[in-house]
């Protein structure tokens, strides 16, 4: 909601302008904000004007104004001073004081409704109610993007996307947590998974040379109504963590080009297990080390080529043979053999799955 700093620096403009000492308070009489030299009235007067009809009094030297929200009554303003000048510089503070209100009240519901549509905690009903009222257009084709700062930069990062995407333009930004935002991007119909990676590009390429920080961003697929959304963020979800757990590689991960991966990630963990001693047995190997690990991942980037992967890894071809011929004894797969690589490329992926999981935990 409105920040009493907000409220201050409002009434200090005015009175830098008008030269009118101005202050706020509340129902019971107690000042909110008030300009330098303002005069208080006693508490009396202001909660005795707040419980009368009328909607404004002058008191001695004091215009006492009521300032409403949806015709509830919020604050009491004073103006002080004497003429009608005085009593102008009144209501235009009264108006623009309830005008922030409603424009801040605003924009914490639709933080709050894009918060909660997105986790799928409003009913169908009021999901086209409440967008109804916050002149939001249901029907535009939109995509979720969960960008991951690594950080506590959310606040940053925020503000940065604020320029680019607006909400005058569709777009909406909320925060999930201290180090993840969402951006709702409205799209044109007719646009497709290559404009959407173009907007990831974007936000990724934008951070990186202002904030200096690699984001990873994962987005979910287009959704053509407004209650479809929750679907498109669990997508941008389920990339991101597919993303860090497969592909660490990527920053950019979409929904819809995961693979493998996304199948791996939705086996239940005891299968993963029975996966792997299934390959394995009792002798399961211990964990490959880094230079076996870069030469396998190299040679399979290679199409199990031997000659090509020699000569990028800088080996004679004896050698990487010997530690192809070395790998199989240890594990019992010959990755030049494509059913044995494919796998190993597999296991790899379910050590990789089970090993995020125990961090986690």
């Amino acid at each position: 909601m409105i920040t009493n700093q907000i409220l201050q620096s409002s009434l200090d403009d005015l009175k830098a302008i008008t030269r009118v000492d101005l202050g706020l308070f509340d129902l019971n009489g107690e000042a909110v904000v008030v300009t330098s030299n303002m005069q208080k009235p006693e508490g009396s007067i202001i909660v005795a004007f707040a419980e009368s009809a009328a909607d404004s009094q002058m008191i001695g030297s004091f215009h006492l104004l009521k300032v409403k929200e949806e015709q509830e009554l919020i604050y009491i303003l004073v103006a002080q001073g004497f003429g009608e000048d005085t009593y102008m510089v009144g209501r235009i503070a009264t108006a623009q004081i309830s005008r922030l209100i409603a424009a801040y009240k605003d924009k914490f519901d639709r933080n709050n409704f894009f918060q909660n549509l997105i986790l799928d905690n409003l009913l169908l009903v009021d999901v086209y109610n409440k967008a109804k009222k916050l002149h939001i257009d249901t029907n535009v084709p939109r995509c979720v993007y969960l960008i991951d700062t690594g950080e506590d930069m959310g606040n940053v990062v925020n503000e940065l996307l604020k320029n680019i995407f607006a909400a005058q333009n569709g777009d909406y930004i909320t925060s999930v947590d201290e180090n993840s935002l969402v951006l709702i991007k409205a799209f044109e119909t007719g646009e497709n998974h290559e404009d959407m990676m173009q907007v990831a590009h974007t936000i990724t390429d934008m951070i990186n040379t202002e904030v200096m920080i690699n984001v990873r961003v994962g987005f979910g697929t287009m959704v053509e109504e407004l209650k479809n959304v929750s679907k498109s963020y669990k997508e941008a979800r389920m990339a991101l963590d597919v993303g860090k757990i497969f592909y660490s590689e990527n920053n950019i991960n979409a929904y819809d080009t995961l693979g493998i991966g996304r199948l791996i990630y939705q086996l239940p963990v005891s299968l993963c297990k029975m996966f792997i001693e299934e390959i394995f047995g009792d002798h399961i190997p211990e964990e490959l080390d880094e230079e076996t690990l870069h030469t396998v991942n190299k040679f399979f980037e290679n199409n199990l080529n031997v000659s090509e992967t020699s000569r990028q890894l800088f080996l004679h071809r004896n050698t990487l043979v010997y530690r192809i011929e070395k790998l199989q004894k240890s594990i019992g797969l010959d990755i030049r053999v494509f059913d044995d690589a494919l796998t190993l490329k597999i296991v790899l992926m379910v050590v990789n799955y089970l090993k995020y999981l125990e961090d986690m935990d």
